[in-house]
Parts: structure tokens; C-alpha cells; sequence
């Protein structure tokens, strides 16, 4: 996957801010402003990594550019996750908006390179735009960038979460997953909304599990508490405080938050709280 191509070197969770120049990027495509996207692009007849095949970057700026006269409003790309490493920065992203009238939804994912001339996008890859599904859940306006912590520190984090739980009476509520899992935020969110808030602070301390860019980190943790992650993520486990596993998801029961709702939500917090 481009992820694991263009930035294979160790890197480092960014601090959740405002990366400006993506945010000037945004700007001068919802304008569809190629003059002013190309800026952000290496300049003369530079290639991108894109995939397995570069992409020529005028190609890369028209596509993007064209994106308004082809019919697209409410351009809405979010940040679900941003690393950084040597002076670049990698962003996953989840792009919505309307396109005639009509919700879609694309993923990408961009390498920023902090060159002598600024900030260049180096690498950048997109799928189609596809019909987006609705939600019942609510979804988050800025993704929490850090919602997932290093795969390394998951031991730490669950031990520290079991002593806590312990403490306040609670039990552990283990979520697998990753930052570049949309679905993984909107249940988060769901979580700190204010009709779950008490339910889940009363009752749980949520530990979150990174499962890695390439879903292959955590695989031991996630199979000694009897979670299931080959049907996807988020996938959910609840632990007393001694560690004994009280329930663990097998069946991808959360791992679409488009075909669950409040209901279930509440009905699995309700049913597992102590």
C-alpha cells in the first residue's frame, strides 16, 4: 500500500493542530484553482508516487482542480490521521462532500516534504468518489488525529487502564482499530457525544488499540482477549479489572457504523457496564 512505500522510516503521531498548508490546499481546490494548487506540487514535468505507477503531478493538479467544474460542493476533506518524519508528513484522509446534489465520499492519502521552496506534496494517492452512506451516529467535524496511541504502547496502555478500572469500579472497554479508520472516530465520537458521555465515563475506562497502518500489529493481544479483528474495526472487548475477558465482538458487530445506530450502542453499553 502507498503507505507503507513512500514512508517505511520510523515515525511519530503529530500533535493534534491545524497543518496549514493543507488547509491552503483545500481552499485552492474547493476554488478549483489550478494555478493555485500547483503550487503545492513539484514544478516542470515532476513525477508523484501514486500506487505502484508515479503519476505525472499536472495530471494529479487537474484531477483535483477539475473536482468543482465536474459538479462538487461542499468539498470537506478531514484528517484522520498525520505522521511526521525527517521533515515530512503524511496524511490520511477521508474527502466528502456533494456532487450534484448527491453525497459522495473518496479516501487519500498525501506526503508533504518540507523543501527549500515550501511545503511540496511528493506522493499523493485518491480513490473514486462513491455514494456516501448515511449515519445515525454522530461523526466527528475534526477527527482526533491521536485517537490511537503507537501500536508499541498498547501492554502499557491496558495495564494502566486495568489499575484505573480498578480504582474507579469500572470496567475496561478495549477498542481495536486504527486512526485511519473512519468508523473507528465516529464511534469515539459517538462515545463523547452528549447523550453517551455518562453512560461510558460512569461505567468504562476506554482503552484504544492501535492495530497498525497494515492491520498487523496486535494480533496476539486482540487473540488472547478473544477479539475478533478479521471481520474488521472498531472491534470491542470489555475486561473486569483483573483482566478476565467479560465479552469480546467476533462478528464485525461495530465494525460499520453505518449499519448500527444509538440503539446498539446504547444496548451494549447498558448490557456490559458493572
Amino acid at each position: 500500500m502507498l503507505v507503507a512505500v513512500i514512508f517505511a522510516a520510523q515515525v511519530a503521531a503529530n500533535a493534534q493542530t491545524p497543518f496549514a498548508p493543507f488547509s491552503d490546499w483545500k481552499t485552492a481546490v474547493a476554488g478549483g484553482d489550478e494555478s493555485a494548487l500547483a503550487k503545492f506540487y513539484p514544478a516542470g514535468g515532476a513525477k508523484l508516487l501514486a500506487g505502484k505507477d508515479p503519476i505525472a503531478a499536472h495530471d494529479e493538479i487537474a484531477w483535483w482542480a477539475g473536482l468543482k467544474d465536474h459538479g462538487l460542493t461542499q468539498f470537506n476533506p478531514r484528517i484522520l490521521e498525520m505522521k511526521t518524519a525527517n521533515g515530512s508528513t503524511l496524511l490520511q484522509l477521508r474527502v466528502s462532500g456533494q456532487m450534484n446534489g448527491v453525497p459522495v465520499v473518496a479516501g487519500a492519502v498525501q506526503l508533504w516534504s518540507h523543501t527549500p521552496e515550501g511545503w511540496k506534496i511528493v506522493a499523493s494517492n485518491h480513490g473514486n468518489f462513491g455514494a456516501e452512506a448515511g449515519r445515525r451516529l454522530p461523526e466527528p467535524a475534526t477527527p482526533n488525529v491521536n485517537l490511537y496511541p503507537e501500536p508499541r504502547e498498547a501492554e502499557a496502555d491496558l495495564k494502566a487502564g486495568l489499575a484505573k478500572a480498578g480504582r474507579e469500579r469500572k470496567r475496561v472497554l478495549v477498542v481495536f482499530g486504527g486512526n485511519w479508520c473512519y468508523d473507528c472516530h465516529v464511534l469515539d465520537t459517538t462515545f463523547h457525544s452528549k447523550a453517551f458521555a455518562s453512560l461510558v465515563d460512569g461505567n468504562y475506562v476506554v482503552v484504544h488499540i492501535n492495530i497498525g497502518d497494515e492491520g498487523k500489529d496486535n494480533g496476539p493481544l486482540a487473540a488472547r482477549l478473544g477479539v475478533a479483528l478479521d471481520r474488521g474495526v472498531p472491534s470491542l472487548g470489555v475486561l473486569e479489572p483483573n483482566g478476565k475477558v467479560v465479552y469480546a465482538q467476533k462478528n464485525g458487530e461495530f465494525e460499520s457504523t453505518v449499519k448500527i445506530g444509538p440503539d446498539d450502542v446504547r444496548a451494549f453499553l447498558e448490557t456490559w457496564k458493572p
